[in-house]
């Protein structure tokens, strides 16, 4: 997973549990460094399509395989109509959520085979991997008062679930230092963005 080079876009992507603040972190950053902000899942037409089943305000019955596998068929769209265009034409991508939710959530928190999960969603992002991952943390109890409760199906799992996949993003960041970065994200909006821009720029080496 090297660096892009010459002139292809940078892709920056942002993962966290539930209210660590990474949404509005990814758009400060790609405000910042005007780069095409995207989300997963959605991003495009039919990934807003996806993303309403998979984020259902209610337990909708959805499998747990069926879960992972439209999780990949949104990043398969999303990567094939609006990412790698973007970055071929030397633009800069910053998305909310990645490969890296998908083995948090669906192989950390529902127990499904990370390696597995990994391996479908790399296939169907068409081997695209992140040029860097900022994982944003919080505690569990801020992460709550930061959501004020269940807003959807994977936000009502339950406090193990999330406990899974709060390790799942940890396990990640440990195993490719050289791709994750960790931030810490208590504190001010403003003083989290000062610690993601440090972080960014340490691992890409190269200011932003």
């Amino acid at each position: 997973m090297p660096i892009s080079a010459g002139t292809r876009g940078r892709f920056i992507v942002f993962e966290g549990g539930e209210g660590s603040g990474k949404s509005t972190q990814a758009e400060l950053l790609a405000n910042r460094i005007g780069a095409v902000f995207t989300r997963q899942p959605g991003g495009t037409e039919l990934g807003a399509q996806i993303r309403s089943i998979l984020l259902a305000a209610s337990d909708n019955g959805l499998a747990d395989r069926a879960e992972a596998l439209l999780m990949a068929a949104d990043r398969a769209q999303h990567v094939e109509e609006l990412i790698e265009p973007a970055l071929q034409a030397g633009r800069d991508v910053v998305c909310d959520r990645y490969i890296g939710s998908s083995v948090a959530y669906q192989g950390f928190g529902r127990g499904l085979d990370t390696d597995m999960v990994r391996a479908i969603s790399g296939w169907a992002a068409g081997g695209l991997w992140p040029d860097v991952t900022i994982l944003l943390t919080v505690p569990q109890k801020l992460s709550l008062e930061r959501t004020g409760g269940a807003r959807d199906r994977i936000e009502a799992a339950g406090a193990e679930f999330h406990r899974r996949v709060a390790e799942g993003f940890l396990a990640q960041a440990e195993d490719e230092p050289e791709y994750w970065v960790q931030v810490d994200g208590t504190g001010s909006v403003q003083e989290v963005e000062q610690r993601v821009l440090a972080a960014v720029e340490e691992i890409l080496g190269e200011p932003l």
